[in-house]
């Protein structure tokens, strides 16, 4: 047996000694079988795959376990009410039955999978009450066995997870070693978020054109060119289409700490659907700026009731967030963004009048981060439909927010207001109470 080898399969024992008898030991004594098997080498160059998952154990212990097609590295974080594990994972391609995550067993009630960023994936383990993680690592392929990530939960108490969810750093863990990953960064990180997606489509245009895939295909454009610019950390809510919860959207880029939330959709309306046209630029206000920017937030702010979760039970604290930023810093940032983003639109794209508004959006209520939403023309207006479908319009666009990005960061920067290089915890995004619906 190689020294490798042999530490894996002493990794495999050390993590079920304290496993109940039963489907958990089974597992356990398939991983020691397989860990004394020759290694296989993955292949490094194409995103794992994860073919297969399975939850084992009871109410005092509980083990999720993941096939890989190749060792990945991952941090686990949790969140409170409702409590949460959170598996953050580089991208992996998700080969695994629709129904799957639908059923718990133990602790965890159920759990859901999915992208949640560029090059990122994640994994929600929804827990019936507060929980530890006791292990967590990730055994190589050995012989004709898969490599596996193997979680293990147990119970424990409300002011303990706590604590934990409340850690500055998540716990990382890389091929059966935990590690605390925290990096410097030197550059702004931006969260470009795509309205809706999944099960919300979001408006739909005289045409038929969806606002999830208008979106989307804008987003992942502007992406591109601020990726390119070198002067960006950018990261994406989604990118592909699955449907996030408005919260999650906010948690994603509180836990990632982003100097810039910028929401982007492109709605409609019923009244005046062939005179409303033209981008807008909105920010958080209790007091909608008109109608229409209150019509509109309130449409928006629906888009969790679409995919059937439930909006009644937030926390007072939280619906306080909803109503107001706590800093006026942030609101002064956040309107000095939407300033800078309308004037450089003016030459380039058609506006609505007083294009920069406010209203009660939620996606807009990190207190601590400057957000603001976007939109990008009126899908019910046949002019705008047809623009947002065309490279043409998407390149000009985006390039124009690019721009008026640029120019935001450069006022901060001259202003003193934030430091280029500060340091941050690697945090996994976001809450996932939803985050991957």
């Amino acid at each position: 047996m190689t020294i490798f080898a042999r530490k894996t399969w002493l990794l495999a024992l050390a993590a079920g000694l304290a496993l109940p008898a039963g489907p958990v030991a089974a597992e356990t004594a398939t991983l020691q079988a397989a860990a004394t098997q020759s290694v296989v080498t993955p292949n490094a160059g194409a995103p794992a795959v994860a073919r297969e998952a399975r939850v084992a154990g009871d109410e005092k212990r509980t083990r999720f376990i993941m096939d890989l097609s190749a060792p990945v590295e991952f941090a686990v974080s949790t969140l409170s009410d409702p409590y949460r594990v959170v598996i953050d994972l580089p991208q992996v391609s998700f080969d695994l039955p629709s129904t799957a995550g639908q059923d718990g067993r133990g602790l965890i009630t159920a759990w859901r999978f999915g992208m949640f960023a560029a090059g990122k994936s994640r994994i929600v383990l929804d827990a019936s009450g507060p929980v530890a993680v006791d292990k967590s690592f990730v055994l190589p392929p050995v012989s004709d066995q898969p490599a596996r990530l193997v979680l293990d939960l147990v119970g424990t108490s409300r002011e303990t997870f706590l604590e934990t969810a409340q850690a500055p750093a998540p716990l990382v863990a890389r091929k059966g070693d935990k590690l605390t990953a925290v990096r410097r960064r030197d550059k702004p990180l931006i969260v470009l978020d795509p309205g809706h997606g999944g099960i919300d489509t979001g408006a739909r245009g005289t045409s038929g054109t969806l606002e999830k895939a208008v979106v989307l295909d804008f987003t992942r454009m502007l992406r591109d060119k601020l990726v390119a610019s070198g002067r960006y950390e950018v990261h994406m809510t989604r990118d592909d289409d699955v449907f996030i919860p408005l919260r999650e959207r906010v948690h994603i880029a509180r836990e990632m700490e982003a100097d810039l939330l910028l929401s982007v959709h492109a709605d409609s309306v019923r009244i005046g659907r062939d005179q409303v046209r033209g981008a807008g630029v909105y920010t958080l206000s209790e007091t909608a700026s008109d109608e229409i920017a209150a019509a509109l937030a309130e449409r928006e702010n629906r888009s969790d009731v679409i995919a059937g979760i439930d909006l009644a039970n937030e926390p007072d604290d939280v619906t306080d967030i909803l109503i107001d930023l706590a800093r006026q810093e942030t609101k002064k940032f956040s309107f000095l963004f939407a300033r800078t983003l309308v004037n450089e639109l003016r030459g380039t794209a058609q506006l609505v009048k007083n294009p920069q508004r406010s209203a009660g959006f939620r996606v807009l209520t990190a207190h601590d981060v400057p957000s603001a939403l976007v939109e990008l023309g009126y899908l019910s207006n046949r002019l705008d439909e047809k623009l947002m479908t065309t490279d043409e319009w998407r390149g000009r666009m985006s390039q124009a927010l690019v721009s008026a990005i640029d120019g935001y960061f450069g006022r901060r920067f001259g202003d003193g207001a934030m430091q280029m290089s500060r340091t941050t915890a690697g945090h996994a995004a976001a809450e996932p109470e939803e985050q991957v619906e």
